[in-house]
């Protein structure tokens, strides 16, 4: 059965990008165990209101796991200590009553911090833009059943559609690496017929948009695929290695 837990919150306070934070230090009490995390921050925000001092700066949409937008790196965990799950997903069931709870931004090059909890996430738009897409010039669409796929090839398609762009991965990685990401969505088309007509060019061109970004390069130590909310595996990343050799193979 779910209580109230009194906790103590950490939280990176910071006014844009370009000036320097700090964290600050709030009390909450009375928070019930059965309301998300997000909830609790709009607790935080109205007791601060009621204060006449500014409230915290975080990002949020759906609140269902779909968007990848409520993205904060809370006791060292992007997402939070829960697995598979998403900000908005986490529930304060998951903290002892007395709890410190330590709440960051995203740490990447490629997501500089525009206030407070709220990074700029283009970063993963402008790598879509370069070549994450099937582009007209590849023809019309085809009748369905047309080009048969494998059901293996077609499920590991979908498994890795299934990324949201959140930026954990990137906020995992001890160099910033943003290679699980682009790795899924190279994947994603890569494993599909429709998607070889343009393949060469698009690895070559997201993997150069993610290292113009600031990205860091990949070490292998998989701590993207632990903190995925979705789940993508790392397999996705030696894929997409394959896809941009061949591609300098045939430059």
């Amino acid at each position: 059965m779910d209580r109230n837990i009194d906790i103590t919150l950490k939280v990176w306070r910071q006014r844009g990008p370009k000036e320097k934070g700090a964290f600050e230090t709030y009390q909450l009490k009375g928070i019930s165990q059965g309301s998300s995390f997000l909830e609790m921050l709009d607790v935080l925000n109205e007791q601060l209101i009621s204060q006449g001092r500014e409230p915290v700066f975080f990002d949020h949409d759906c609140r269902e796991g779909i968007c990848g937008m409520c993205s904060l790196y809370i006791d060292g965990h992007p997402h939070g200590p829960d697995t598979e799950i998403t900000t908005c997903q986490l529930h304060m069931r998951k903290f002892r009553d007395g709890a410190t709870i330590t709440v960051e931004p995203w740490r990447s090059a490629g997501f500089p911090v525009i206030r407070d909890l709220t990074v700029d996430r283009q970063a993963y738009d402008k790598i879509m833009q370069a070549g994450g897409f099937v582009s007209v010039n590849t023809g019309g669409v085809p009748d369905a059943n047309a080009i048969p796929v494998p059901k293996e090839k077609a499920d590991l398609a979908m498994d890795a559609a299934a990324c949201i762009g959140c930026g954990a991965c990137a906020a995992a990685c001890k160099n910033g690496s943003a290679m699980l990401f682009v790795s899924a969505k190279v994947s994603q088309l890569a494993l599909l017929p429709q998607g070889r007509v343009e393949a060469a060019r698009r690895a070559r061109a997201m993997v150069a948009r993610m290292d113009e970004l600031g990205f860091g390069n990949c070490t292998n130590t998989r701590a993207c695929e632990a903190e995925c909310p979705k789940s993508i595996s790392v397999t996705n990343i030696a894929r997409l290695n394959r896809e941009f050799l061949s591609a300098k193979l045939k430059d």
